[in-house]
């Protein structure tokens, strides 16, 4: 394996590379399949399967590692993406008239690498310009920024703090699984308006409850238990931020505006990962909690103090 070092590295970056184009697009996707009124009951769905596959999946493979190895687990995996993208390209997507005027027009190497910069950066200026979207990018920093610690440190909070050993953290995971895959088929199942604030801004409040709780309880039943509301908290969240996000974005820039979000989440992260081991170093990993608690708690109160408009974008001047 060692010798192989590099290859696993490489072949990590590419699934990681292909993730950032896949996600935007198929956020950018939905709503030309169904409308604005079914857009949260479908994320739901693709947010419930996704967890329950992976529920239902990790476990099997596991037992399929076991028994012989793991190049049958891995040839298996390459098929099932082999089989998502056939069925994929089967999408009934009809052709949308491109807003780049002269497209077809012969464009010398260099000017085609320029309008591509422009085009990869097309969704920050319209995040500027909209209200909304601002804000929901704020948020999703702040959440982004509280995230990557957390998630990252509970193994060491589970022991440190909680004084779990692996099999405790493992039912932490589990907990944390349990409200994921239940938050939206108990919550979401009927409702229909993405411009919900308690619903799209409700789940920042609560995570950063959960937070602040595991950073003062040293009780493993207490810290489960709030655990299982973040679960319930990240689905629901997840599901109608993303909602609110697909019917707020202009259609011809949507994909753009959902790459610029998904850029936002994964710097973010990665900020988050590196100043929350700092933290976690110098005062303790308490105190990583009640930071990511605040952030959060921030992006809670930010959103409900923006009004959220009409289906019309409520730019500034409107």
């Amino acid at each position: 394996m060692s010798g192989h070092i590099g290859a696993v590295y490489a072949i990590a970056f590419g699934l990681s590379s292909a993730s950032v184009f896949f996600n935007p697009a198929t956020g950018a996707v939905l709503p030309r399949l169904v409308g604005e009124k079914e857009l949260v009951a479908a994320n739901s769905g693709i947010w419930t399967a996704a967890v329950l596959s992976q529920i239902a999946l990790a476990p099997a493979a596991g037992l399929l590692v076991v028994a012989f190895g793991f190049a049958p687990a891995f040839l298996i995996n390459a098929a099932s993406f082999t089989l998502s993208a056939l069925v994929l390209t089967r999408l009934p997507l009809t052709a949308r008239p491109s807003t780049t005027p002269d497209q077809n027009q012969a464009i010398h190497p260099a000017g085609r690498w320029r309008r591509w910069a422009h085009q990869a950066g097309g969704g920050i200026p319209l995040i500027a310009r909209d209200r909304l979207l601002r804000v929901l990018a704020a948020g999703q920093l702040l959440a982004a920024l509280s995230a990557g610690a957390t998630s990252a440190l509970l193994v060491v909070l589970a022991a440190d703090h909680l004084g779990l050993g692996p099999d405790g953290y493992g039912w932490l995971l589990a907990a944390i699984g349990v409200g994921a895959a239940a938050g939206p088929l108990l919550v979401l199942r009927r409702v229909e308006d993405p411009r919900r604030p308690l619903l799209v801004f409700g789940p920042f409040a609560l995570r950063g409850g959960v937070d602040l709780t595991l950073a003062a309880t040293t009780s493993p039943v207490v810290a489960g238990a709030a655990l299982t509301a973040y679960g319930v908290g990240t689905s629901t969240g997840a599901v109608t931020f993303t909602s609110l996000l697909q019917a707020t974005a202009p259609e011809t820039h949507r994909g753009r505006v959902l790459t610029a979000f998904d850029m936002l989440w994964q710097t973010g992260r990665l900020a988050s990962l590196v100043l929350g081991g700092l933290v976690a170093d110098a005062v303790g990993v308490r105190w990583v909690y009640l930071v990511g608690g605040i952030l959060l708690l921030a992006a809670a109160t930010l959103g409900f103090a923006t009004r959220m408009g009409s289906p019309a974008h409520a730019q500034d001047g409107e």
